[in-house]
């Protein structure tokens, strides 16, 4: 499974964060139903019985709808929904302890805390750009921001998703051409968290970053090139985005 903002599930449970951002609720909570019914594979009924979980009026429903996330998640042999493993434990865990049932809560929230917080990607891992490099060359953080004017990057990302190393060679600053190159981590590595368990349970895009430099092994010449609306609707999306980024 590939996460992909072109899934039909996914576009829904992204037009539901949008009214739950615009704060109607009730909208969200007809979209993220529509999903849930529309779904047809395990990682669709995942996605969107986590949301409809959050529109509930009693903690008990809360508690089943989250509990049939989790089991369809379980049922996914894929890293990036197991990286969803422990907000959905830890979700559980707190509806038990609003009723009270604080075995039950315990439970989950160890089951949440067994998780390692050291990713278990195997890659491969993909850099997007527009400069031109080499095989064997480095990259080191400490470059700018390619969303935030005036920020100097403490880390250096990569993603295990060719199509995402492609968006961002596509939003990268420079007018040079759009390259993808794989890479490989020469140190430890964390789940972004400027993506993950935001709009999405866990790190779904498989987004990552390090202190230490990425080695470039490779480089890939096919990818899903965005359109030039694409990358305009991004673009907007981004400079309209007023969370700070964890740097």
């Amino acid at each position: 499974m590939e996460f992909s903002p072109n899934n039909r599930v996914v576009q829904s449970c992204l037009q539901g964060i949008i009214m739950e951002e615009m704060n109607k609720p009730q909208e969200a909570s007809e979209i993220f139903l529509r999903a849930w019914m529309e779904g047809g594979n395990d990682f669709e009924k995942f996605l969107a019985a986590y949301y409809v979980a959050r529109h509930q009026k009693s903690t008990l429903a809360e508690l089943r709808w989250l509990e049939a996330s989790l089991q369809f998640a379980l049922k996914i042999n894929d890293v990036a929904v197991q990286s969803a493993y422990p907000i959905l434990y830890l979700k559980i865990a707190q509806c038990y302890e609003d009723l009270k049932d604080l075995a039950n809560a315990k439970k989950n929230r160890d089951l949440a805390n067994s998780f390692s917080i050291t990713p278990s990607d195997k890659g491969p891992f993909f850099h997007g750009t527009k400069a031109d490099l080499h095989v064997g060359d480095l990259l080191t953080p400490g470059g700018d921001s390619n969303y935030k004017a005036e920020l100097k990057m403490n880390h250096i990302y990569f993603t295990a998703l060719v199509n995402g190393a492609g968006l961002a060679a596509a939003l990268a600053k420079g007018n040079g051409v759009e390259r993808v190159y794989v890479v490989e981590p020469m140190g430890d590595f964390q789940n972004d968290p400027n993506v993950t368990d935001k709009k999405f349970p866990g790190n779904l895009t498989r987004s990552y970053r390090s202190e230490s430099p990425l080695k470039i092994i490779g480089e890939m010449m096919d990818w899903v090139k965005q359109t030039p609306e694409g990358i305009q609707e991004w673009k907007e999306k981004l400079a309209n985005n007023k969370g700070e980024i964890i740097n």
